[in-house]
């Protein structure tokens, strides 16, 4: 009987653990229900120039400045992009500052919605440890896999 008692609880224990593994997956579904994927689009793509665009629009009215990227990194997911770059003039004589921003896509535009500051010894700016957990607390709906590595999961 012992037995018999130990094969149904392994069984349950089974199925639990079953259940599971098909819930956890669920916490990456967003409102649609689909799996938000984390990608880069690829060079020449018509989203990674839409988002660059936003970027560039954004230095030429911040700045004056028309320039080109070189991306470090681009991850985009669910309507979201992280872009990190290192601006350069277009004929590749200057270099600028490095370049990063978070954008949302809304209503078919790649919007520029964050700009981290990066002045030393600032508890706003990038440099700070919580800047990322600030940020994902911000903008709700905001993927932390699109962050750069070693930020904190929400």
């Amino acid at each position: 009987m012992k037995r018999n008692q130990l094969n149904h609880f392994f069984t349950q224990l089974l199925l639990v653990a079953s259940f599971l593994a098909m819930v956890a997956p669920a916490q990456s579904l967003g409102f649609s229900g689909k799996v938000q994927r984390v990608y880069t689009p690829p060079p020449d793509s018509v989203e990674r120039k839409a988002i660059l665009d936003a970027m560039r629009a954004e230095l030429q009215k911040q700045h004056n400045l028309d320039v080109a990227f070189v991306v470090r990194e681009m991850k985009v997911s669910g309507g979201w992009a992280w872009v990190h770059t290192m601006p350069r003039s277009k004929d590749g004589g200057s270099r600028y500052e490095d370049f990063s921003a978070l954008l949302r896509k809304t209503d078919g535009r790649w919007r520029v919605v964050e700009i981290p500051c990066t002045e030393p010894d600032n508890p706003e700016c990038i440099d700070n440890p919580d800047y990322f957990s600030k940020l994902l607390d911000r903008f709700p709906g905001l993927p932390a896999s699109i962050l750069p590595a070693g930020t904190p999961e929400r």
